[in-house]
């Protein structure tokens, strides 16, 4: 140094060939001796030509990646380009981002606004540098290049290095839980593993080099800045969520309007047919927009209807979407996805004027009159409609009253069974209770009644145990829907066929002549209590009726008695051309005491 050392030296040829002995000195080829590099210089005076240093003779690795990476474009100043004068080489922790700074001046100026900046300002030993992100600074790659690491396919692993490790999360009191282990499942991280280049990865949404935190108004998440951000990619979208009732919110403020995120969710975006997506037509009622709609403090601060989420679930779609239909409407069906307005708005899909339409979308042919009653009506939860409060009361009263009278009856009948002391006669007559066209419609309505209470009561409480197999092939097959409908067609046709047979057999509608429903409840009570409480044998000629199980009406007395009672299972009276009467003695009366027996032939 005691030449080189000399301010203002130059060679033979004029050129600057000073060294500033001090930046030497702390310079990282401070501790190397002048030989260590020039090793062609043995003695003074020097050769007239000195060969040139070449950084590969101790620096082989790292000059081996040069001419691979980004910088090659540099040439054979790249060294220089970044490191500056050899005889002043800063620690590489130095040079960055300074030295970046000269050629990328826009981007470090990104970096030093945004919040990994921010925390580097701030001494944090984490905080990202330009080589935490893109690599190695001799092996750097345009973003292009498939070996970048910030590449599309490489860059969630490039964020991961931090973003994944659970000690760096807690350091730094971050409350997203795997980001990117999420974006990975989600539509656009897949689409980037099969190569689409269009789709969507972390920088696409959160910026490159000025990244903000989410609740900074400049940064691209930012609730306000996210429609614009998702816009990117699907632009057509934006522009019709910007004109909904939505996005008007969000353009005048209102922070608790949702926006793409609060929908399609954040990093785990899921297309629309998949069942973990928020919006798939089983969840966007109930997870997506009952999660403000059934919101009681959202409802209050907006003046928002507070039934309609209840009402929802309480109709025929709320249920069958519980129970894993996959068709039936939800929502957006009615309401729209992206372009959903007020109901007094005349684009709005649920306006009077559209409703036709949109009924008829899945409802073929639905006209005016399919529409004039409300949508939203309250069953089993809060005030409810009176039309449906009445059908409500109904069955509350008459099924409890249906099963509870059939169910004494035949309790009062088994209990007469049990202590009835009187024997029976038998006449050894064959008897038929019901010829081949009573059992065909009561075989109909036998299997379509409890088919029909089995399947309807499966909708209403899909959750239940006993619900649940039915409801195995909801989300391919309407099974539930088809097998309740299947039951109702037969219990209809039944119905129609016993009423044909009757008007068709005259023989088989006699009872109908004198049938009374009153009559024939008080006379069947009557005739089932009455052995039970006889305490003595009848006396001979007193007629006493008993209803035997075997489908006989048994009177005991004479045949003028007789004729003038009615028979409780054809419901004809006395002795009549199309009843064939069987007529035994009786040997506990006197001469002229018939036990007869009057049954359908």
């Amino acid at each position: 140094m005691a030449c080189h050392g000399q301010a203002g030296m130059k060679s033979d040829s004029g050129k600057n060939i000073s060294i500033d002995s001090a930046k030497h000195a702390a310079s990282v080829h401070g501790i190397l001796s002048c030989r260590e590099c020039h090793t062609s210089i043995k003695d003074y005076p020097h050769p007239a030509k000195v060969p040139k240093v070449k950084c590969a003779t101790c620096h082989g690795d790292e000059a081996s990646h040069v001419p691979n990476s980004v910088h090659n474009a540099l040439g054979d100043g790249a060294c220089q380009s970044c490191h500056g004068d050899h005889h002043e080489v800063a620690a590489a922790a130095q040079t960055a981002p300074a030295k970046c700074a000269q050629c990328h001046a826009d981007e470090v100026k990104e970096l030093r606004q945004s919040i990994h900046g921010q925390a580097a300002t701030a001494g944090d030993p984490d905080a990202p540098t330009c080589m935490s992100c893109h690599g190695p600074v001799h092996q750097i790659q345009t973003s292009s290049d498939a070996a970048s690491t910030v590449a599309k396919k490489n860059l969630p692993d490039t964020c991961a290095s931090c973003h994944s490790d659970r000690q760096f999360l807690s350091r730094h009191k971050i409350p997203f839980a795997h980001p990117v282990e999420l974006y990975r499942q989600s539509a656009h991280g897949r689409a980037v593993i099969d190569g689409d280049g269009a789709a969507a990865t972390c920088s696409d949404c959160h910026g490159s080099h000025g990244i903000l935190p989410s609740q900074d108004a400049r940064s691209k998440v930012n609730h306000f800045n996210i429609p614009a951000t998702c816009g990117q990619c699907h632009a057509d979208i934006a522009k019709t969520y910007l004109e909904s009732v939505h996005g008007q919110a969000t353009k005048n403020g209102l922070s608790q309007a949702p926006v793409c995120v609060d929908c399609h969710g954040e990093h785990l975006i899921l297309g629309p047919k998949e069942a973990g997506s928020l919006v798939n037509a089983a969840r966007v009622s109930m997870a997506t927009c009952g999660r403000c709609h059934a919101d009681e403090r959202l409802a209050l601060r907006y003046n928002l209807p507070a039934d309609r989420v209840p009402s929802f679930a309480d109709s025929y779609h709320g249920l069958a979407l519980r129970g894993g239909s996959q068709s039936v409407a939800n929502c957006a069906s009615c309401h729209g996805v992206h372009n959903i307005f007020p109901s007094s708005d005349l684009r709005s899909t649920v306006n009077a004027a559209n409703l036709s339409k949109t009924c008829g979308n899945c409802h073929a042919g639905a006209g005016d009159h399919f529409v004039i009653g409300p949508v939203h009506v309250r069953t089993s939860t809060g005030p409810a409609h009176p039309t449906v409060k009445w059908i409500r009361w109904t069955y509350i009263v008459l099924i409890p009253l249906t099963l509870g009278f059939m169910i004494l009856h035949n309790l009062l009948d088994f209990f007469a069974k049990l202590i009835r002391r009187q024997p029976r006669h038998e006449s050894n007559a064959q008897v038929s209770r019901m010829n081949r066209n009573f059992r065909i419609a009561h075989w109909g309505i036998i299997l379509s009644f409890p088919t029909l209470v089995f399947t309807g009561f499966a909708l209403k409480y899909p959750e239940a145990w006993w619900a649940r197999p039915l409801l195995l092939w909801e989300s391919h097959f309407a099974f539930r829907g088809a097998v309740h409908r299947a039951a109702a067609v037969l219990l209809i046709a039944s119905t129609v066929y016993h009423m044909i047979h009757l008007a068709v057999v005259r023989r088989d509608r006699l009872f109908l002549k004198t049938s009374r429903i009153l009559i024939l409840t008080a006379a069947a009570l009557v005739l089932t209590i009455a052995p039970a409480t006889a305490s003595q044998k009848p006396e001979p000629g007193v007629a006493v009726p008993k209803y035997d199980r075997a489908a006989e009406a048994t009177f005991q007395g004479t045949v003028e008695e007789v004729k003038d009672r009615q028979c409780p299972v054809s419901g004809g009276i006395g002795l009549t051309p199309d009843l064939e009467v069987v007529a035994e003695q009786d040997d506990r009366g006197p001469p002229g005491n018939y036990q007869v027996r009057e049954h359908l032939a």
